[in-house]
């Protein structure tokens, strides 16, 4: 590897925190003031028809039990319900109540709040370049905070 390139991993993981740490203090700002980003990293594998506990954890990089925990925390905050699996009677399927959806929106605001300055800073080309590359670097599927 090139030695000009050893810093590439602190800067990526630098904007990755400045990212999370915006679009929670954004949330949070919204009224949103019980979760914290794990919780946002759940949303986002939760958001559309559900997910089963099973899948959030692959999705979270946790234990099965883990994530059962993290569902009952956010289903008695109200973020989140269970109901039947449609294609597994076997299965529960988690999704979002109306609350989960209005923070994920607010999350959805607060990520174009921080991305503005972002967009500024490099320009709409250097953006959607940027945007591609990181696509096509990123491992699709498990998304678990570090911090």
């Amino acid at each position: 590897m090139e030695s000009g390139l050893l810093d590439l991993p602190v800067l990526l993981l630098s904007a990755a925190r400045a990212l999370v740490d915006g679009i929670d203090a954004g949330v949070r700002a919204r009224g949103f003031t019980d979760l914290r980003p794990a919780h946002g990293f759940a949303f986002a594998r939760l958001a559309g028809p559900g997910a089963t506990v099973v899948q959030l954890a692959e999705h979270l990089d946790v234990t099965k039990q883990a994530a059962s925990q993290m569902v009952e925390e956010l289903a008695k905050k109200g973020y989140v319900e269970r109901r039947p699996h449609p294609d597994d009677a076997r299965a529960r399927l988690v999704v979002l109540t109306e609350k989960g959806r209005a923070c994920t929106r607010a999350a959805d605001e607060a990520a174009a709040e921080i991305l503005r300055p972002w967009a500024a800073a490099l320009g709409p080309a250097r953006l959607a370049a940027l945007r591609q590359d990181l696509s096509r670097l990123a491992v699709p599927g498990r998304m678990r905070p570090v911090w």
